[in-house]
Formats: C-alpha cells, sequence, structure tokens
C-alpha cells in the first residue's frame, strides 16, 4: 500500500493500494450511522449489500454516470439523512466513479453545514482526478458543477482490483486525465505511457501511474485548495471538454471529452504560448494510442453551442473565456483572452 498525504482545510490521506472492505470496517467503527452511497452497478453487488445488514447502516443506490449529479438526487438523500436523523458524528462513503464521489462529497457538505466522509473510487479517473482535492458538486442545466463546495474527505481509498471491472472503454478514459497530469507536470509519466503498447499493459501498471497521477494532484490542492489560481493548471483540457460532454448529454466519457480538450488546448497554446506544434502531434497521437478521441463532428458539435457553453463555464471570468495552456511539456500557463476567431478557428482544425 501507498499512502500520500494531502494538505487542505483538513489534512487526510489517500490509500493507493489499500483493501477498500477492511477500510469500510474501520468507517463503521468510528461512526454510529454510515450512509453508502453507489450507482446501481455497484450497489447491486452482493459484496456491497451485504455490507447495509447492520441497521444503523444505509445503502442509497444512485442513477449511473453524470445523472446522479442532480438536484433531485441530492434532496432524496438530504430528506433519507433527516428521516435517519444524521448527526455531526456521522458519515458519509461514497464508493464509484467520479460523479458519485462529488455527489457524495457535496451532500456530506451541505448536511447539518459539514459532516464526514470517505471516498473509494471505482475508476481510474475517480482516483486519479474526483476522488482527490476535496471539490464536490452537482450539476444544473447551465453547466456542470456550477452548484457545489470545497470539502475534503476524511480519507481516500483506492483499491486497484476496482479497475477490473472496468471495460477497456471506460479505462481508457481515466488515462485521459493521467495523460493530463503528465503533461502539466510530471513527464515521467508520459515517459512510462510511451512504453505501454496497449490498454492491457496500461491496466498492469495501473498501481504507478494512480500513484503518480495523484501525487501530482496532491501537491498542488495541498498550495492551492481553493484555486486561487495554481490549482487551474489542473483544467488544462476541461473547458472545452465540459462544453462537450454537456453539449452531447454526457453520451461521452468525462476522460473522452477531455481528451478532445487536450487536442483543442495544444492547439490554442500553439498560437498563443508558443507550443510546439509536434508536441500537439505528439499529445494527438499518445491519445489515440488508447483510443481516445480527439476530433469532433461539426454535425454534433455546433460551434455556435460549444461557445455558448463554455461562456457560461464556471472557469470564466468577466466575460472572457479562460483556458490552461502549455508553452512545453510540464510548463502549463493561462490563455486568458483569445479572441473569437481564434477559438473558432482552433475549434475548425479539430473538426472532422
Amino acid at each position: 500500500m501507498h499512502r500520500i498525504s494531502v494538505g487542505a482545510e483538513i489534512n487526510y490521506e489517500v490509500l493507493i493500494g489499500s483493501e477498500w472492505r477492511p477500510f469500510v470496517d474501520s468507517i463503521f467503527s468510528a461512526h454510529k450511522k454510515v450512509l453508502i452511497i453507489a450507482p446501481s452497478y455497484i450497489a447491486t453487488s452482493a459484496k456491497l449489500l451485504a455490507l447495509t445488514q447492520n441497521s444503523d447502516h444505509t445503502l442509497f443506490i444512485t442513477p449511473d454516470g453524470e445523472a446522479q449529479k442532480d438536484y433531485s438526487t441530492a434532496q432524496r438523500l438530504w430528506n433519507l439523512l433527516g428521516e435517519s436523523e444524521f448527526g455531526r458524528k456521522d458519515a458519509i462513503v461514497g464508493i464509484g466513479g467520479g460523479a458519485t464521489t462529488d455527489l457524495a462529497g457535496f451532500v456530506a457538505s451541505t448536511w447539518l453545514r459539514g459532516i464526514d466522509w470517505y471516498a473509494i473510487p471505482t475508476t481510474l479517473a475517480g482516483m486519479v482526478d474526483a476522488a482527490v482535492g476535496g471539490k464536490t458538486g452537482i450539476n444544473t442545466g447551465s453547466g456542470k458543477n456550477l452548484v457545489g463546495s470545497f470539502y475534503s474527505p476524511k480519507s481516500v481509498c483506492a483499491d486497484i482490483t476496482w479497475l477490473e471491472t472496468l471495460t477497456d472503454r471506460d479505462f481508457s478514459a481515466g488515462l485521459a486525465e493521467v495523460i493530463k497530469t503528465g503533461y502539466i507536470r510530471d513527464l515521467t509519466i508520459l515517459d512510462q505511457l510511451e512504453t505501454i503498447k496497449s490498454i492491457g499493459e496500461a491496466r498492469e501498471q495501473a498501481f504507478e501511474l494512480v500513484a503518480k497521477s495523484v501525487a501530482v494532484k496532491a501537491t498542488v490542492v495541498s498550495s492551492d485548495f481553493k484555486e486561487g489560481k495554481l490549482r487551474e493548471i489542473l483544467n488544462f483540457g476541461h473547458t472545452f471538454g465540459h462544453a462537450i460532454e454537456k453539449n452531447c448529454q454526457y453520451a461521452l466519457r468525462h476522460g473522452e471529452a477531455v481528451s478532445i480538450g487536450l487536442h483543442f488546448a495544444a492547439l490554442l497554446s500553439e498560437a498563443t504560448l508558443g507550443f510546439d506544434p509536434n508536441e500537439t502531434a505528439h499529445l494527438k497521437r499518445l491519445l489515440e494510442k488508447f483510443h481516445l478521441p480527439t476530433m469532433l463532428d461539426p454535425h454534433e458539435h455546433n460551434w455556435s453551442d460549444l461557445l455558448a457553453l463554455m461562456s457560461g463555464d464556471k472557469k470564466s471570468r468577466d466575460g472572457q473565456i479562460r483556458f490552461v495552456g502549455l508553452r512545453a511539456p510540464g510548463e502549463p500557463d493561462w490563455i486568458e483572452a483569445a479572441s473569437a476567431d481564434l477559438l473558432k478557428a482552433t475549434y475548425e482544425k479539430i473538426v472532422l
């Protein structure tokens, strides 16, 4: 097991390789009442249902995917917490992908102005990104994560064996976040991925890839918990990626949308930050090696729709759409005033 410390409004640990069942047992020992939140594909497994046979612990089954990050789901959870008389010494556990841990953390942050919560991410994207850093939230009709809070878990258990349950598509989607992390800070991640020839081989090296990626995120959020500026480098690829997700009503995985966003941000960086076009081509090849999309169908993703969604994103400031770009691999920088013509021209480079 590998432990990585995160310093935020509280100090906590990410336990990589720890077994999730003993982790849950320790939570049960520490809290009289525990609410476990999990999507249906996980919650219906016998091993999870067995955890809540004790009447003091409750299992709440959410819809799968981004559909669970909805106000109505949060409201049902608040009602359940009230009916079950959850107090300040009780706790919430989120077991699932990034959408589940986002929801669990948000509900925990708002119940009684904050009760303990724990994250057990079951996807690669959840392990390297969503469950670490204390960003919680739900989606609205206007965009993704526009309602949320900064509220750290008491601890995170990244049991790598959960990754065995993922399809190759879902595992690849998580690799987009790993690749992002390599480009903004740890070039050894890129070196490692270059030597990997297949998704199957990437699965075999998941422990090390997760550990390296979490170490980067832990360092960044420990320095800038509430996204003063440094933490924004973790949004590389996400401004455009979030617009794509919303525009297709989450038909694409988060990592697939981010992958296209990474390609867009690299091309935009060429025009604004002097990023080497050869490096953009290299990033595109690396993404595509793991079957990640880098291009868009203009009939499915109209530019005016995407522009409107980006303008409403929480990363925009004073009407300006803000992007994280690259001067070189490992050297992120901010793009704060790209013209509408430049953004459209960049979009036109990634349409099929």
